[in-house]
């Protein structure tokens, strides 16, 4: 029941009232990162992969800059990763946007991170149960490493809560989540600004 009605229910209302609530504090966080990103803006919007696989665009604080190098391409992720970005991505504060796309229904408070359009293919059978549920904002491998974990076990993370998903469980990963946000646990892996990019082999 929990599951398939009221979730989304908890979700819808969890989201619309934070927004009210916070509208001032992304407003104020926009305009701080314009700057910062030396005018590439504040927002991010990518497609990703949702509920059975079907895409949508995740809404993010952008915070990188656009810089190129002199062939045109663009630096690496640290390079670009500016003072105030990091700070924005250390306290999770990057991930506040997503609450939009809760309210959509493209999202869950909690569940499996939406990740790159171009892994679809890579996954196994297995690791593609992550798509059964919508994916979240944070979730059960984002409370048990983050990114300092390797995707294979995130994604046996990720299905696990696919199989185990519940009202306690969730609780659960609330708590864990403001637990790891406080201590700014996982942020990344180590050698890369977020974590490496996932070939189907990791």
């Amino acid at each position: 029941m929990y599951k398939n009605c009221f979730k989304r229910i908890f979700d819808f209302m969890i989201s619309l009232t934070a927004l009210l609530l916070i509208g001032w504090f992304i407003g104020i966080v926009a305009l701080w990162l314009h700057f910062a990103n030396k005018g590439a803006g504040a927002f991010f919007f990518q497609p990703r992969p949702g509920k059975n696989g079907k895409i949508f665009k995740v809404i993010k604080f952008k915070t990188m800059t656009d810089e190129k190098d002199a062939n045109g391409e663009l630096l690496p992720d640290e390079k670009r990763l500016t003072k105030v970005g990091k700070f924005v991505r250390s306290t999770s504060i990057d991930e506040l946007p997503q609450l939009i796309n809760v309210l959509k229904g493209d999202m869950a408070l909690i569940g499996p991170r939406p990740l790159l359009v171009q892994y679809l293919p890579l996954y196994s059978k297995e690791q593609a149960r992550r798509h059964e549920v919508r994916p979240g904002i944070t979730g059960w491998a984002q409370c048990h490493g983050r990114n300092a974990i390797s995707w294979t076990k995130k994604f046996e993370l990720d299905v696990w809560y696919v199989d185990n998903l519940s009202i306690f469980v969730d609780m659960k990963v609330i708590f864990l989540t403001i637990k790891n946000v406080i201590k700014r646990e996982g942020i990344s892996q180590e050698g890369n600004a977020t974590m490496e990019v996932f070939n189907g082999l990791n």
